[in-house]
């Protein structure tokens, strides 16, 4: 008894679903090296933030610094915590474009697991149908069989 193949409608749909899931994968891991990069430029601003203070401790009680000196190193201070505050920033929208590509991500993966589910269910209505009729066409075979043998008595 051939059984026929189960053929799934929506496959071009399910396997376009997966290959998004796949870029949105990709998107995410892009996202969050991008971020680490940002975590880095935070960090190493924060140093050259806090070098800038030490120095400009150091600098305050030296007693040979003149006016102008002492406006320059205040300069380079703002300089450098204007510095920090744009790698902040820079930070948090990198940290909201990693939670996009998240939400994005979990879609995508919603998404194809709706239709793995389908075609799950869609292959055991399949295996359930062939079953039946597979049990229809014994029970005829078994029938036949019986009225032949209470025939030939």
């Amino acid at each position: 008894m051939t059984r026929p193949t189960f053929n799934f409608r929506l496959e071009r749909v399910r396997a376009l679903r997966e290959r998004f899931e796949e870029m949105a994968k990709e998107d995410l891991a892009a996202s969050l090296s991008i971020r680490l990069k940002g975590e880095a430029m935070l960090q190493a601003a924060e140093e050259l933030h806090s070098e800038a203070q030490h120095v400009r401790r150091s600098v305050q009680s030296a007693r040979d610094m003149t006016g102008d000196d002492l406006v320059a190193y205040q300069a380079y201070l703002e300089r450098t915590e204007r510095g920090r505050e744009a790698a902040a920033l820079e930070l948090d929208r990198r940290d909201a474009e990693v939670d996009a590509r998240r939400t994005a991500l979990t879609a995508a993966a919603r998404d194809r697991q709706v239709l793995e589910r389908l075609k799950e269910r869609r292959r055991r209505d399949h295996a359930r149908a062939a079953e039946r009729v597979d049990g229809a066409l014994l029970d005829e075979i078994a029938i036949v069989r019986h009225r032949r043998a209470e025939g030939t008595r």
